[in-house]
C-alpha cells in the first residue's frame, strides 16, 4: 500500500515541481559569494539585485520595486568551460559613475546606460553588464561594484522634483488587477510579485549566440510589460525587444495607443542581428493598456499566441 501511495503522490505532484534542474554547484557558489538570492532555469543563472531601498514616484504614482526596479545578472554556460554574463543594474543618479569605474576597472565591459522612465524622482538609471571567465572570476569582478549600490540613503529631498511628480511619495493605487483577463488579451500568461502582473514573452525566433551560449528570455532577450494597480486604474511599463525593421511599427503602434515612448537603445554590443530595446510607459484602464501592449508586440516576431 505504502508504494501505491508514493506513486500517486508522484503522479500528482505539479510538474513544475520537476521541471527546475537543481542549481550547479559553481552557480550555488556564485550566490553565496555575492550574498543573493536567485534561481537556475533554462540553463541559466538568474542573480536577482533587486532595489528594495528606493521608493520610486513615477509621474506622481508611487510604484512597487518588482514594477521595474529589479535588477539582475545573469551566467550561462559558453563553450570551452568559459561562462558568458549578463545584467541590467538599477541605479540612482550618483551611483552610476562609482558602478561603472568599479566593473571597468575589474575587467567587466559597461555596453549600454540609459533610463526606462519619465518623471521619475528619485531618477533611475539602467546599466547593463557584460562579461566572460569562469563563473567565480565574474562573481568577484562583479562583487566590488555591486558593494557600491544602495551603499547610502539617496536625498531626494534636496533636489528638485520631475514635472508632474507629487514629492517623492506619489499618488498610492488601490485595487486589484483581473490578470486573467490581462493573460487572455495579450496572449501570454505572467507572474504576480506583490502588487505587480508581469508578463515576459521571449523571441526565440532570434537566434542569438555567444561563445556558444544561446543567449534567451533569462539572459535578457525578451519583451516584458508589468501592470499595476486596478482593472480602472492601471499603469503599465516595459521593454519589447526588436529587430531594426520592427522598429518604426512598433513606434507607430504605441503611439496610435497613447502610450508614451521613453528611450529606445541597445543592451548588448557586438550581436548580430542587432537587438534594440524600446522602454515605453501608459496609464489608465488595464485591459486597455494590454491591448495597445498586444498591438505593438504583432508587430515584431514575439507576436501574441492565438
Amino acid at each position: 500500500m505504502r508504494r501505491y501511495l508514493s506513486i500517486a503522490i508522484l503522479l500528482l505532484a505539479p510538474a513544475a515541481a520537476f521541471a527546475q534542474a537543481p542549481t550547479p554547484a559553481d552557480y550555488q557558489a556564485v550566490l553565496t559569494a555575492l550574498g543573493k538570492q536567485g534561481d537556475f532555469k533554462d540553463n541559466v543563472l538568474r542573480v536577482n539585485v533587486p532595489r528594495n531601498d528606493l521608493h520610486v514616484t513615477i509621474d506622481g504614482v508611487a510604484t512597487p520595486t518588482p514594477f521595474g526596479f529589479g535588477g539582475w545578472l545573469a551566467l550561462t554556460k559558453g563553450t570551452g568551460g568559459m561562462e558568458v554574463m549578463m545584467g541590467d543594474l538599477v541605479l540612482t543618479e550618483d551611483e552610476v559613475n562609482p558602478v561603472m569605474s568599479a566593473l571597468l576597472n575589474n575587467g567587466l565591459d559597461v555596453t549600454a546606460l540609459h533610463n526606462h522612465f519619465f518623471f521619475d524622482s528619485p531618477r533611475i538609471y539602467y546599466m547593463h553588464v557584460h562579461g566572460h571567465g569562469s563563473a567565480a572570476d565574474l562573481a568577484a569582478k562583479v562583487k566590488p561594484a555591486l558593494a557600491l549600490i544602495g551603499e547610502r540613503p539617496t536625498d531626494v529631498s534636496a533636489r528638485q522634483a520631475p514635472q508632474g511628480s507629487v514629492g517623492t511619495t506619489g499618488r498610492a493605487i488601490t485595487g486589484t488587477l483581473d490578470s486573467a483577463s490581462l493573460a487572455k488579451i495579450v496572449g501570454y500568461d505572467g507572474e504576480q510579485t506583490g502588487a505587480v502582473y508581469k508578463i515576459t514573452i521571449g523571441r526565440p525566433d532570434i537566434a542569438l549566440k555567444e561563445m556558444g551560449a544561446a543567449i534567451n528570455a533569462r539572459m535578457g532577450l525578451n519583451t516584458w510589460a508589468a501592470f499595476y494597480g486596478s482593472d480602472a486604474d492601471a499603469v503599465v511599463a516595459g521593454d519589447i525587444a526588436m529587430l531594426d525593421r520592427e522598429v518604426t511599427p512598433v513606434l507607430k503602434s504605441l503611439r496610435s495607443s497613447g502610450i508614451d515612448v521613453v528611450a529606445m537603445h541597445h543592451h548588448m554590443t557586438g550581436v548580430d542581428p542587432q537587438v534594440i530595446f524600446l522602454h515605453y510607459w501608459g496609464k489608465g484602464d488595464a485591459r486597455k493598456l494590454a491591448t495597445a501592449f498586444r498591438a505593438a508586440i504583432d508587430q515584431t516576431g514575439a507576436r501574441a499566441k492565438r
